[in-house]
């Protein structure tokens, strides 16, 4: 099987250039779904695979082309897991990043002990709409939740995502190391080396 493009289920422009950064040296075009006046469409799941799942196909039925989708969140130990697939919109359906890390921040707040937290990524590729068989992947990145902002790099949570190995937050990475340790980046491994198969047969 041969693919050449590939639509990207979001609209989340951070995600867009960390994709894009992470599918350098890789015969095959990435598009956003934004090229092709893709509608987000509502996450219903109630798990990061069915969102992704649900949001790759969709994209896959109305381009025509294969699709990548990827749903992701923070999960925080001391919140029972939260705010897992809410993430993007934990301080409210309108609310940025920075609503939702004030928020975050003041859940914690009386927290010293435990402020373990891990990032999760799910990858689905789906070659076709009705695809049988999508390809799922999925990531985690360890750190803990610190008490103010630093760095400004990355998006969503990085700022306040700490990692005690590397002695400062994920928003302080340099691009190159951020891929390479990331939850996305340890899922995207994952799909590569299964999308190489598929293409092999």
């Amino acid at each position: 099987m041969s693919i050449k493009q590939i639509v990207l289920a979001t609209g989340n422009k951070g995600k867009v250039a960390e994709f894009s950064t992470l599918f350098d040296g890789f015969s095959i075009k990435v598009s956003p779904q934004s090229e092709f006046n893709v509608e987000e469409v509502p996450e219903t799941g109630t798990t990061f695979v069915e969102n992704a799942i649900i949001k790759a196909r969709h994209a896959a039925k109305v381009t025509g082309l294969p699709a990548i989708a990827d749903d992701s969140g923070l999960a925080v130990d001391a919140l029972g897991g939260a705010p897992g697939i809410y993430s993007s919109r934990y301080a409210g359906e309108s609310a940025n990043d920075s609503d939702n890390i004030d928020k975050l921040l003041g859940a914690l707040a009386n927290e010293t002990d435990n402020r373990k937290a891990r990032f999760l990524c799910v990858l689905v590729f789906m070659q076709h709409e009705l695809d049988p068989t999508p390809i799922i992947c999925q990531g985690e990145w360890h750190g803990e939740i610190s008490t103010s902002r630093n760095g400004n790099g990355g998006f969503g949570y990085d700022p306040i995502f700490w990692l005690p190995e590397q002695k400062c937050s994920a928003a302080e990475l340099d691009k190159h190391t951020k891929n390479k340790v990331s939850h996305r980046g340890k899922a995207l491994v994952q799909l590569i080396q299964r999308m190489q198969e598929v293409l092999k047969s």
